[in-house]
């Protein structure tokens, strides 16, 4: 893989955690579903998990 190849992995992860992020947060300020933003959050804790997971497994690539 790629240094190029990982920058973009790590990026679209990050990108993805903060688009989960904002419709939580979005749906919990204009009073939505209370079982959405459940759902969004929890989606966000995984997503957040494995950007984790792919950003040491970056560091631990390059060494």
């Amino acid at each position: 893989m790629s240094y190029a190849a990982a920058n973009y992995l790590v990026a679209l992860a990050v990108a993805a955690v903060f688009v989960v992020l904002a419709l939580g947060l979005f749906n919990m300020l204009r009073g939505g579903s209370p079982n959405l933003s459940q759902k969004l959050m929890r989606w966000r804790v995984g997503l957040q998990f494995c950007a984790i997971v792919l950003i040491m497994g970056v560091i631990w690539f390059r060494g």
